[in-house]
């Protein structure tokens, strides 16, 4: 699989970069910010984005959705549950002293335990609310990797201070949902370092031993 990372914006968002090397059929998941240069390395791999998958609706993860959509055609995604998020990007970011452009719409909704497919590779969507109310981990376990969004850090977890947010619920979701995949799945956070569901176990302090 391709798989490649870029980090974008002021916040750093890791936006990812999945397609299947013989098709060329890709995923551009969280699109913060930096379309031009998230675009270029698409162009450079040679890869046709089919979805653009949104982790969770803030702005520092839905920024370049729209220059996205209009470059590719891709198939906006997030789930039903973050969808308000996408018109208030810009507003949000203001908060912040930053900019964002308002994402467009999603063209289709990622749901819990859906299947979403580019060329010969399968992912799996697992809805993890708890930083926001319609976050999504993505799953791919023919490559044991896991896109977390901002559900699961390295030796931390998602901030639950913002609207939406349950630090209960986040913990829940972690512990039934992403605790249980295998050891050694990659995980692959919206800000930060990789790590694995092995050593989360382990060492995370915010889910207990």
């Amino acid at each position: 699989m391709i798989f490649e990372t870029i980090v974008v914006g002021q916040l750093g968002v890791n936006c990812f970069i999945l397609a299947d090397p013989e098709a060329k059929d890709g995923v551009v998941v969280d699109p913060g910010d930096e379309s031009g240069a998230i675009l270029e390395l698409v162009r450079a791999k040679g890869i046709k984005v089919k979805y653009i998958l949104n982790t969770h609706g803030h702005f520092d993860h839905i920024g370049g959705n729209r220059k996205l959509v209009e470059a590719t055609g891709a198939t906006l995604m997030i789930h039903r549950g973050d969808e308000p998020f996408l018109s208030r990007a810009s507003l949000s970011a203001r908060n912040y002293g930053l900019k964002a452009d308002d994402s467009p719409s999603p063209a289709a909704y990622l749901e819990d335990g859906q299947s979403i497919t580019f060329g010969s590779i399968e992912l799996k969507v697992i809805h993890t609310p708890g930083h926001t109310p319609g976050g999504v981990c993505l799953h791919i376990p023919s490559q044991g990797v896991l896109i977390s969004g901002d559900t699961l850090f390295a030796e931390s977890i998602g901030r639950t201070d913002l609207p939406g947010g349950s630090t209960q619920q986040l913990v829940t979701s972690i512990r039934t949902r992403l605790l249980v995949l295998p050891d050694e799945t990659r995980v692959y956070p919206g800000h930060g370092p990789a790590t694995t569901i092995a050593h989360e176990k382990r060492y995370n302090p915010y889910l207990g031993h």
